[in-house]
């Protein structure tokens, strides 16, 4: 099963920013373990299927190009739909049949182009909301930042009610105490927490919100309100392209964009000590906790919804009882 025993997960993870991806754009990614083509069509909408035309095999995203919206073969000029249909194969008298690509499902909404996976193919059964400020004006626009981590989206996800890690790892002015609550696939965890800030150590709250582990928002209460909207994307079952957006409530020109560039670099300097760790640990079931670790156990029971039924029987789950 090698360091983590999860296959990929169930849930909406961005494929790119929306900014990535212009009109007549085709690009390559690779996620949940399939190479993809992402395209986005005169009319604005943005498309995802996977990527080998079923003619030869060759992949649509490197050399494929937009014919009149359809995505068009690079190697025999077949073309295709946004859904994946093929339309056209300019050299047959007759269409083949079963000449279909794989479409995916994805929505399109705060800045983020997202993807439903689900590993038995079952519909969504949540969706993503739509994040107030990312349409209000008394917030800056979103600044972003990406990583590639070798790890995967539970190991990452446990962060947020680990809350010893906050001081010992990232120097935190104190050990928060964290409180979660489950709605479904919507974990809430909230904890008061301290950083170092160059007037001195500035006490405030933290408010997680997590819709499966593909789209979390992270909102600070401090100096000045501040919020993170992240996605944790699976490229196969050892590798997650990690998504960060950073929006600051506007408090006057020059301090906004000050306190912007410091909240950025403060939560990625953060990250970026969590990385070595990810990089390098494994999943222990049960793990050994004492009574000042966070509410890892119930995050745990938490996060077994968005496995196949039956995956596992852990004996986390029943700590967590």
């Amino acid at each position: 099963m090698g360091r983590f025993p999860f296959p990929i997960p169930t849930g909406w993870f961005a494929v790119a920013f929306s900014s990535e991806l212009e009109p007549g754009d085709v690009k390559p990614v690779k996620y949940f373990g399939k190479d993809l083509v992402l395209f986005r069509t005169s009319d604005g909408e943005a498309h995802l299927l996977d990527a080998f035309c079923p003619h030869l095999g060759a992949h649509l995203g490197h050399g494929g190009f937009l014919r009149e919206d359809r995505l068009v073969c690079p190697f025999h000029a077949w073309e295709f739909d946004g859904k994946g249909k093929c339309k056209h194969v300019p050299y047959a008298n007759k269409m083949p049949k079963k000449a279909d690509v794989p479409g995916w499902l994805i929505h399109e909404k705060n800045g983020m182009i997202l993807a439903w996976h689900d590993l038995a193919g079952r519909e969504p059964f949540f969706e993503v909301p739509d994040v107030p400020e990312f349409a209000d004006e008394g917030w800056t626009d979103i600044r972003t930042k990406q990583w590639t981590i070798k790890s995967c989206n539970q190991e990452m996800a446990e962060n947020q009610v680990d809350t010893a890690h906050f001081q010992y790892l990232h120097g935190s002015t104190k050990m928060p105490e964290a409180t979660v609550e489950r709605r479904g696939p919507h974990l809430i965890t909230k904890s008061g927490t301290g950083m170092s800030t160059p007037a001195g150590p500035v006490d405030g709250t933290l408010e997680v919100n997590a819709w499966g582990f593909g789209f979390t928002t992270t909102r600070f209460n401090g100096i000045v309100e501040t919020l993170l909207m992240s996605s944790a994307s699976p490229i196969d079952e050892d590798h997650v392209e990690l998504r960060f957006a950073f929006m600051v409530r506007k408090i006057g020109k020059g301090i906004t964009g000050g306190v912007g560039k410091a909240f950025m670099a403060e939560v990625s300097r953060q990250l970026e000590q969590d990385i070595p760790v990810w990089e390098n640990k494994i999943y222990i079931d049960p793990p050994v906790l004492c009574d000042g670790d966070g509410p890892i156990g119930q995050f745990r029971l938490w996060a077994r919804q968005f496995y196949p039924e039956g995956w596992r029987e852990g004996s986390d789950v029943a700590a967590a009882k």
